[in-house]
């Protein structure tokens, strides 16, 4: 495997990364957002799951989203008659979504693009340093 193809790799990785910032950011802005009417759901969580692909052409490993879900968990009740979507008992389902785990998330994904950034930069230093020297 050669630099450049490392630079793939990590590229691959900051795209399945920069998709799951995504996600966790949409999960973040409908950390609140409730069904309109009576009986309606909130929005439901969304989780992205990863796999690892072998790629022939660059002779490695690359991660790629296997698929975009909604976590099952149960939507936590509040006692709040005077909602609009409260039900016949004045409860009000909220989405299953914990501003404090999609934080975590998106530190970690923020992480993961930071070092697959990182070992692009460092190939390509490589790469500038070994033509600089062929050059001398």
């Amino acid at each position: 495997m050669d630099l450049m193809d490392s630079m793939w790799i990590s590229a691959a990785g900051m795209q399945a990364q920069g998709t799951r910032m995504r996600v966790v950011a949409e999960n973040m802005a409908n950390a609140h957002s409730t069904g309109e009417t009576a009986g309606d759901l909130p929005y439901r969580r969304q989780v992205v799951h990863f796999r690892n692909v072998f790629d022939r052409e660059l002779g490695g490993d690359r991660v790629e989203i296997a698929s975009i879900e909604t976590d099952p968990g149960r939507f936590p009740r509040r006692y709040e008659p005077g909602h609009p979507s409260a039900d016949a008992e004045g409860y009000v389902l909220y989405p299953n979504v914990s501003t404090l785990v999609e934080m975590m998330d998106m530190r970690e994904a923020q992480r993961s693009f930071e070092a697959n950034l990182q070992v692009i930069q460092s190939s390509r230093s490589m790469i500038n340093q070994t033509i600089q020297l062929l050059r001398a």
